[in-house]
């Protein structure tokens, strides 16, 4: 697996977008159902991209999507 995405990672990194697809991809699909869901098509997500996050990085973005359920700026989350 890769290095893990993190506040540290550049913007313009692939790593970035890839976790940004795959944020709006579950946002798209998921956005009113129950945070258990969001959480595991969202760990679906990133392992699909091959991609390594922190948990809490996860665990902010799924309350973020399960709560709002609109787009997400995954940088927002990375700080």
């Amino acid at each position: 697996m890769s290095e893990p995405v993190t506040p540290s990672t550049p913007d313009d990194d692939p790593r970035v977008e890839a976790l940004q697809a795959a944020v709006d991809r579950v946002v798209s699909y998921e956005e009113s159902a129950p945070a258990e869901t969001v959480r595991a098509e969202l760990d679906g997500a990133v392992a699909q991209a091959g991609l390594d996050v922190p948990d809490d990085v996860l665990a902010r973005l799924t309350q973020h999507i399960s709560d709002h359920g609109e787009h997400v700026d995954v940088r927002d989350f990375l700080g």
